[in-house]
């Protein structure tokens, strides 16, 4: 088996040394850092988000892929920044004001990293202005918000808004997840899409960005 197959093989199956080791032997070999994105760990994901949307995967075991991956791609950032790859799209990505749970932002910042996206975390309980000063500073094209409690879902309302008053709502999509979220209230508040979980989330975020 050659190695980008046995590299994607273990980001499957979440195996992270065994991605790192191999990732390591791929780059020894002089296989470019971004043959090994493009061909092992981005498919990679793509298979683990199938696995997950059809039932044989669920959160753990996305979780542990998504860890792979990312141990694969501490290795290969440093090759990528030195080359022509750019990310296919920026998003910043934060739990919002009031809310500390992180689980959920996580996951999907691995799989957004997983599907070629370059990520802006702005952590957890992350007023309006977090997000309106990385659309300015940082050219970020996507805005995801996740909030966890029924208590914190309003302050999605009023990070949009804010984007509106700083003129900067037309230059980004804005997506929007956790539990207690739903499509009715994306349309609500004037988000671009929800998503229901981190599989979904780079689903969503890939048909805004007009990428598939």
């Amino acid at each position: 088996m050659e190695t980008l197959e046995i590299i994607r093989k273990a980001i499957i199956e979440g195996q992270a040394k065994q991605v790192e080791q191999e990732v390591k032997t791929a780059l020894d070999n002089g296989i470019k850092a971004s043959q090994i994105l493009y061909e092992a760990l981005i498919p990679a994901m793509a298979e683990v988000g199938r696995l997950y949307e059809e039932g044989e995967y669920f959160v753990p075991e996305m979780l542990i892929s998504a860890r792979a991956m990312k141990a694969g791609l501490g290795l290969l950032k440093p090759f990528l920044i030195g080359s022509d790859v750019k990310p296919v799209g920026k998003v910043a990505i934060a739990t919002v004001q009031g809310d500390l749970h992180d689980i959920g932002k996580n996951l999907v910042s691995l799989m957004m990293e997983g599907a070629g996206f370059e990520i802006v975390d702005l952590g957890v309980n992350a007023e309006p202005e977090k997000f309106v000063n990385a659309v300015r500073d940082q050219q970020v094209n996507v805005v995801a918000m996740s909030a966890l409690l029924t208590t914190t879902m309003t302050r999605m309302k009023d990070t949009i808004h804010a984007l509106q008053e700083a003129g900067l709502r037309d230059k980004v999509k804005i997506i929007i997840g956790g539990a207690p979220i739903t499509q009715a209230f994306a349309d609500e508040i004037g988000a671009d899409g929800y998503a229901s979980d981190a599989s979904q989330a780079v689903t969503l975020t890939k048909r805004l960005l007009a990428l598939s």
